[in-house]
């Protein structure tokens, strides 16, 4: 089998399962109990937990852990629209890009239903957010809220109010876009819309689920108060993930009832799962750098073998081949060699042909590959991330995905190569 679907899912590492394997026999104790059996599994959750603030350079007290990607950022959706709407009476704005995961974009669709404000920032070809739309959508609600304030103040003779107070105009707006695209790689300037973010006093969440481990996260220089990660993206456990929250940062409880999570995400933790993913963590960070190159390097020869080889494939996002990209990478031969594209992702359109036939003509060869986003398998509707950079409807139903690793061989590559340009001349008569 040649599995080339690592947005997907990974395997589980050996050192991820070893690091587990105590906690599932031996040492099975609910890490809220007092007594000692119960206290070593407690002292493996928290050192799993200094171990991930220490990647991410945060406090560990900051790190809340989850069940996974989705609920992460249900959780911060949730809870900047709970606390700042119903316990401080307020209006919210949620502010999204159109290439989002659906577990932000329904998380948005939900609220918008219930009359939450949202707003949809659209993309370029490459899948850059337009950062100019972003800053007009943010500049839109704080000349709203300061003319709600001002007709407030006058209405009960409040003193005007001061300048600090005035830039915080947009302090109920909650920006959401995620550090990389799960579709087609594509990786967006945070460190931009983070900026803007803090210029009108909005909180800037990001899905970091497909960047955390393959590209390095500066949370302070882009200025994230929520960042949402998954295990299972790095060859880590399913099932577990986290929720990064600034200090100072106020949310509502997401999951009720225990005082797990320091009383904000209730129910027994997942021992063995927050130790696998910390151990994933420190293995994926660790090799980050060389993985990254080898990766890129890969990438970078499919792309241009698949070019050689299929009449009219079509590279969705950014080209690496010969696109430099806009500059929100960080100066340095690593990043330079990523071209703003996640270095594992290949996502082709192939005119005349649907993607999912391939995928079948594929499988029946040992390839596993996708057509987008695994949440959103088994959906009639094209993808919308392609819709959004400006695909048409036959274009999106063309799309394959191959998210590689770089234990992947050249001889492999080439096997799979020959598999879809067989597939495609098959399935175009």
């Amino acid at each position: 089998m040649i599995y080339l679907d690592n947005a997907a899912t990974t395997a589980l590492s050996e050192s991820a399962r070893n690091a587990m394997e105590p906690y599932f026999s031996t040492q099975y104790g609910n890490p809220s109990s007092i007594y000692r059996f119960g206290q070593e599994a407690r002292k493996a959750v928290e050192e799993s937990r200094q171990s991930i603030a220490a990647l991410l350079r945060v406090s560990p007290r900051e790190i809340y852990f989850t069940g996974g990607g989705t609920e992460s950022d249900n959780w911060a959706l949730s809870s900047v629209v709970l606390e700042r709407a119903l316990k401080k009476e307020k209006s919210v704005h949620l502010i999204t890009s159109t290439i989002e995961h659906p577990a932000v974009l329904r998380t948005c669709a939900f609220f918008e239903s219930l009359g939450v404000k949202v707003s949809r920032i659209p993309v370029d070809q490459r899948g850059f957010l337009d950062l100019e739309a972003l800053e007009r959508a943010l500049q839109e609600e704080s000349s709203l809220q300061e003319e709600s304030s001002l007709r407030e103040r006058e209405e009960h003779s409040f003193p005007s109010k001061s300048g600090e107070e005035a830039k915080k105009g947009a302090s109920h707006c909650l920006v959401s876009v995620m550090a990389a695209n799960n579709e087609i790689g594509t990786i967006e300037n945070l460190k931009e819309i983070g900026h803007l973010a803090k210029k009108y006093g909005a909180v800037f969440h990001t899905d970091a689920v497909q960047a955390f481990g393959q590209i390095p996260l500066d949370i302070e220089e882009m200025q994230i108060d929520l960042l949402s990660a998954s295990s299972h993206k790095i060859h880590g456990p399913k099932g577990v993930g986290l929720l990064y929250i600034r200090k100072g940062l106020k949310l509502s409880s997401f999951l009720h009832g225990g005082a797990q999570e320091r009383g904000l995400r209730a129910g027994t933790e997942n021992v063995p799962g927050i130790v696998g993913f910390s151990a994933a963590a420190k293995e994926a960070f660790s090799s980050m750098e060389e993985r990254g190159r080898k990766k890129a390097a890969l990438r970078n020869l499919f792309f241009k073998r698949l070019m050689e080889e299929i009449p009219g494939v079509k590279i969705s996002g950014v080209n690496p081949l010969k696109d430099e990209g806009i500059g929100a990478l960080p100066e340095s031969p690593f990043f330079s060699s990523l071209h703003h594209r996640l270095p594992g992702n290949v996502h082709i359109c192939l005119p005349g042909v649907e993607g999912e036939s391939v995928l079948l003509l594929l499988d029946q060869k040992g390839i596993c590959a996708s057509s987008g986003s695994a949440c959103a398998s088994g959906s009639l509707e094209p993808s919308h991330v392609l819709l959004a950079i400006g695909k048409s409807h036959e274009e999106a139903y063309s799309g394959l995905r191959l998210s590689l690793e770089e234990t992947l061989t050249e001889e492999e590559l080439e096997y799979t190569v020959e598999a879809i340009r067989e597939a495609v001349e098959k399935l175009r008569g």
